[in-house]
């Protein structure tokens, strides 16, 4: 069991327990692990959102890295998949994203990406915590001329805006309607400046929304964890489409001109439709995580495509496509991968990928999020001890219980049971066609680990 690092790199309350003594010391040994193999000095990227703690930690990481030998490229307020990009292109030796994601402003956290602009896998960041605990790093200290240097870069963002021109400038050109206006929500976060930068430069008529961070309102009622805000301003200025990215601009949700929600699942059927006709789609496969609805799986199998699922991260979606060279993933929260452009998530990339398929294909929004039926699903977490949530699997009658139910479905729903990687929780997913009824049996579940994994 990993101690600092979580399913999506270090993140915890900022300055009580994401202390600069503790960034300091992450930064340090991240220095040494990811690049000890180097024959030269390493040059890493740092990235942030506009929380208000996001310059403390930042300024605590380049005292680390500096400490060990590494310089530093600071990029300012820049989206998570703008870091990763930037790594490739400059050939970076890693880089860091400050960002707690779509936690509130309170929280921040530590992102590591390799030097191919990958998050780093579970081995690494067990070694970097390894170096952390083991009095190793009073060693790794420069010297003299050895001391790394820091310098700003903030005009590197003005590239990332270029990679979406290079490759979507000319298909929204040929392509673009008057009357295709797009609503944006940008959470206050890292796509704040940008997103309307790329969409004025790409000709995209929009409105945005929540583009003012001040440093606490971040995601705050905003952005793909609240789309509330988004579907009343699309339906009130009658927009074609509505776009929400979250607070360091990884993931991206719709809405259509209906005010109906376009899901992580939706996007890659959507997606997975426009890329399958181009001929696009590798292996004519989607990678996505086993939290997915089973409309997904249903839509593949109708239009004769492959579903594999990995477990929950979308780490592990692009490992799996990675390893088998597929180029389409995602998950459900709308972390969306399109290997043949980025190894991230990225927000802004998925919502042109939707905006192009409408335009490509003349039809709206709403009709495109038709072509897929999902079922109703119901999440409810059980409070259970934090030294028996892995052992919900060994307890007779809790076996019994979710085995019985499956047979009830029998292939028209599932109960999906998984314990939290970072609390004492054990989450009870179902679905099903009957929402009522699949709510009262995950009530059923949660009440009886509880009861027996107190």
């Amino acid at each position: 069991m990993r101690k600092y690092f979580g399913t999506d790199g270090i993140r915890r309350i900022a300055n009580t327990e994401l202390t600069p003594e503790l960034v300091y010391k992450v930064a340090k040994a991240g220095a040494y692990v990811l690049s000890k193999h180097t024959d030269h000095t390493p040059t890493i990227l740092i990235g942030r959102d506009t929380r208000i703690s996001g310059t403390l930690i930042e300024s605590a990481m380049v005292a680390g890295f500096l400490s060990y030998g590494a310089n530093v490229k600071l990029l300012g307020v820049i989206p998570t998949p703008a870091v990763a990009y930037l790594t490739r292109k400059l050939n970076a030796d890693a880089s860091v994203v400050i960002s707690a994601s779509h936690n509130t402003y309170e929280f921040n956290g530590i992102k590591y990406f390799s030097n191919k602009g990958m998050k780093i896998p579970d081995t690494l960041e067990e070694e970097i915590e390894e170096v952390m605990d083991s009095g190793k790093l009073d060693e790794l200290m420069a010297v003299n001329d050895k001391i790394g240097i820091s310098e700003y870069a903030l005009d590197l963002i003005d590239e990332y805006v270029y990679f979406f021109r290079k490759h979507f400038d000319d298909v929204i050109e040929k392509n673009s309607k008057d009357d295709f206006i797009v609503g944006i929500d940008t959470a206050n976060g890292a796509t704040s400046f940008i997103a309307e930068k790329v969409f004025k430069t790409l000709g995209i008529k929009y409105k945005i929304i929540n583009n003012h961070p001040d440093g606490i309102n971040i995601n705050q009622n905003c952005g793909s964890t609240h789309l509330e805000g988004l579907k009343k301003f699309v339906l009130d200025n009658q927009l074609s489409l509505g776009v929400a990215y979250d607070g360091d601009g990884d993931r991206c949700l719709a809405i259509d001109e209906k005010g109906n929600e376009i899901d992580g699942d939706k996007l890659l059927a959507i997606i997975s439709s426009n890329l399958k006709e181009k001929r696009k789609l590798k292996k004519d496969t989607i990678v996505a995580t086993v939290m997915s609805n089973l409309g997904l799986n249903k839509y593949t199998r109708d239009n004769g495509l492959e579903l594999l699922q990995t477990k929950v991260g979308d780490r592990y979606v692009l490992e799996e496509m990675l390893k088998e060279g597929f180029n389409l993933g995602g998950e459900q929260s709308g972390h969306i991968i399109l290997l043949d452009y980025n190894p991230t998530g990225d927000g802004i990339l998925t919502s042109l990928m939707l905006i192009k398929a409408i335009l490509e294909t003349n039809k709206k929004a709403s009709e495109l999020g038709d072509m897929i039926k999902l079922y109703p699903q119901v999440l409810i977490n059980a409070k259970v001890d934090s030294d028996k949530k892995y052992d919900y699997d060994k307890d007779t009658s809790i076996r019994e219980a979710i085995e019985k139910l499956e047979k009830e479905f029998a292939g028209n729903g599932r109960v999906l049971i998984r314990a939290s990687g970072t609390e004492p929780l054990v989450r009870v997913m179902i679905e099903g066609e009957d929402q009522e009824y699949i709510t009262k049996k995950a009530q059923e579940i949660v009440d009886l680990l509880e009861e027996k994994l107190k």
